[in-house]
């Protein structure tokens, strides 16, 4: 089971989770053009109703959950901590933490059952210097410390929690952030790559399928003694 939001990551093709329909459906098109199932369900992971619908259509179609993987967040402004709107931030919390929380404890008693593992995508954010992304950054530690109490609670019952921090990831997203600063610059995309690249150990950005790979690996058998870690995926740009 996949939890969705920026950026489709799918671990196994079975439920597809997200606001956006048109994302569910293209990244179910994928999965059934492989010959393999997808079950897609439009759903807020941070609205506790609909998490109970998510669970119930897992269980009606496929009688178990035994992974459950959730790179649902939203960005807050990059703003100064200081001037963050305090209210916009406990909704924030909703979807950055509290909707990660939410899930596993209402898919619990199923994954126990399974003796399955919850992937939460996190951010290097929890690593950089990176001015104004001190909401963000908040919001991020507060996951990996979610992460490392439901390992706690959940590894004696056989169930692995663990988290993949992501960098920049070279998709559409960055590339167009890059063609903008260019143009503030007045130089080219390519000038910007090369001077944010020469911080990072690879001279380039992880993609998307990379990131996946390493959610898939620590929801896989091969990561069977892991638990309770973080996985830096930055081809090198910050070192943990």
């Amino acid at each position: 089971m996949t939890a969705l939001e920026n950026g489709p990551v799918v671990a196994r093709p079975e439920v597809l989770a997200a606001r956006t329909e048109s994302t569910l459906a293209a990244v179910a098109d994928e999965v059934t053009a492989l010959g393999r199932r997808a079950v897609a369900v439009p759903t807020d992971v941070s609205d506790a109703d609909a998490q109970d619908n998510l669970v119930n259509l897992t269980m009606a179609e496929f009688g178990k959950i035994d992974i459950l993987m959730n790179s649902a967040f939203v960005q807050p402004p990059q703003v100064p901590l200081l001037d963050v709107d305090l209210d916009d931030m406990r909704h924030w919390t909703d979807i950055n933490v509290l909707a990660s929380v939410g899930l596993v404890q209402k898919m619990a008693e199923h994954l126990v059952r399974a003796r399955g593992a919850v992937v939460l995508i996190n951010s290097v954010v929890l690593r950089n210097r990176a001015l104004r992304f001190g909401a963000y950054r908040m919001h991020k530690f507060a996951l990996l410390a979610a992460a490392r109490s439901l390992s706690m609670e959940l590894g004696p019952k056989g169930v692995r929690i663990n988290s993949v921090a992501p960098g920049y990831i070279w998709s559409d997203k960055v590339q167009g952030f890059f063609r903008k600063r260019a143009d503030q610059l007045g130089i080219a995309p390519e000038e910007v790559f090369e001077q944010v690249s020469q911080t990072v150990d690879l001279r380039r950005f992880p993609t998307p399928e990379e990131i996946a790979d390493a959610a898939v690996f620590l929801s896989s058998d091969l990561a069977s003694g892991v638990t309770g870690q973080c996985l830096d995926v930055t081809c090198g740009e910050v070192h943990h």
